[in-house]
């Protein structure tokens, strides 16, 4: 089980580190849901710049809370680019299209991608715990078995 008061100390110290307040208005709120599938999320109100981060603290996916903190916190700061490639994706492609599921999943692949890879960076130099979380990776497929089936292209 995770440390209310220790993960509150972690949140108070990213959210200043980040340089996120006073910018944003943002509160944590621990999600005690064993349903819930996720580590951690994100409430946004962008027009009052208010947000509020969802963590899981019955069943995490991820083992470094700290690391899911600064990767949520992470997604505040990408969130003005994000919102603009999204509105290039809305207006580029028609609804339902096979070509605005490629561009949305190619889009929150790199996203994604880009916020870990700005939290690792950043929990490498000011983090506690510098070690990442491999949670997700095992209960994944194996590289091999990721391969099975699929033809040799000749």
């Amino acid at each position: 089980m995770i440390d209310k008061n220790e993960t509150n100390k972690l949140f108070e110290k990213y959210i200043k580190k980040l340089r996120i307040t006073p910018t944003w208005d943002v509160q944590l709120e621990f999600v005690e849901d064993s349903n819930w599938k996720k580590t951690g999320d994100f409430k946004i109100d962008c027009d009052d710049r208010k947000a509020v981060l969802l963590l899981n603290i019955v069943n995490p996916k991820q083992e470094n809370i700290e690391e899911v903190i600064v990767h949520e916190l992470m997604h505040i700061k990408m969130y003005p680019l994000d919102q603009v490639t999204e509105s290039l994706i809305i207006n580029c492609f028609e609804e339902g299209s096979p070509a605005i599921n490629f561009a949305y999943q190619q889009f929150y692949t790199a996203l994604e991608q880009t916020v870990e890879e700005l939290a690792k960076c950043f929990l490498l130099e000011y983090g506690d715990n510098k070690k990442f979380s491999y949670g997700r990776c095992k209960s994944g497929k194996s590289f091999n078995e990721l391969y099975e089936g699929l033809k040799n292209i000749e």
